[in-house]
């Protein structure tokens, strides 16, 4: 049973689109997708520098058109299930035939601006915590005034809020905690920082029609599968301001009897995840198009 999933914010670096570009038809498809959106994906994908493509209303977007582009280029494959991290819930609803490819990216453009305006009325950051007890970590970021916004599973939260409380959990870490890792994001995302962009991407997400699922869609918010169009969008919408579940998430791969989990690019957040938490389970990272042939063996194995 395999498992498609699609990487969040922070996963992106400096031209790593670069080769998919060369793929056939890839430039002229990220070409027409930029045209849509009015961004230069290929330019920020092959050109820009790490600050660059750090900023919110740039890296999700791009993110999303290397995970449908590299996904495509797998070939004609039906997963037995779907998920994604954060903005990456966008590129799985285009797996799964929630959304097109246009209006996926439509909307998270909307949505990184939105989120971007957000993260610009307060200085606000996002950081690892690594190893502990989850019970202890979340109560521990509770009393200073943090929101786990990611519980990712394999002894990983991302807590999100102020640089002030994000200064204080350095000096101040959760026992067990090994250690607290600043991540490369512009703001404290999945928390009630980002409210002000929820009501944006609502009123953008009014003008799509979503289908429903034709694989199964695991929802980060829960870890469920919603089998409704019209539900994952709505959570979609909701997700901008609460927190990440992926330890649910993977809590349901292995109900579903995953064997293999293959992640789209820019690969290799998910996976490590995985190899932690679901021991057994074959993993591939989709990080450059030497990894396709790989990938598509893998696949005809266990999709």
């Amino acid at each position: 049973m395999l498992v498609l999933v699609a990487p969040g914010q922070g996963a992106q670096t400096p031209g790593f689109l670069t080769p998919w570009l060369e793929l056939p038809g890839a430039a002229d498809r990220v070409a027409a997708w930029s045209d849509a959106i009015g961004l230069d994906l290929a330019h920020y994908g092959t050109q820009a520098d790490a600050d660059e493509i750090r900023d919110t209303a740039v890296a999700q977007p791009l993110l999303v058109a290397a995970g449908i582009l590299s996904a495509a280029a797998l070939g004609d494959i039906a997963p037995g299930a779907v998920a994604g991290h954060s903005v990456g819930e966008f590129t799985a609803a285009s797996f799964a035939g929630v959304l097109d490819d246009t209006d996926a990216l439509t909307l998270v453009r909307k949505r990184g601006l939105a989120m971007a305006d957000a993260a610009a009325i307060t200085e606000t950051g996002m950081s690892a915590l690594l190893g502990g007890d989850p019970d202890t970590s979340v109560a521990h970021l509770e009393k200073l005034g943090l929101t786990p916004a990611n519980i990712n599973g394999a002894g990983q939260i991302v807590a999100a809020g102020t640089l002030e409380q994000l200064a204080a959990l350095a000096g101040d870490k959760p026992e067990g905690v090994r250690k607290v890792v600043p991540l490369k994001v512009a703001g404290a995302f999945h928390t009630h920082h980002m409210a002000p962009a929820v009501d944006t991407l609502a009123a953008a997400a009014k003008a799509v029609a979503p289908g429903d699922p034709k694989v199964t869609y695991v929802s980060n918010k829960d870890g469920l599968a919603v089998t409704s169009g019209t539900e994952v969008l709505e959570r979609l919408v909701g997700q901008v301001a609460n927190p990440v579940r992926w330890d649910l998430c993977m809590e349901t791969f292995k109900e579903l009897g995953v064997t293999a989990l293959v992640e789209v690019c820019p690969g290799g957040t998910l996976t490590g995840l995985a190899k932690r938490a679901l021991p057994g389970v074959q993993t591939l990272a989709l990080k450059t198009p030497d990894d396709l042939d790989t990938a598509r063996a893998l696949i005809a194995e266990h999709a």
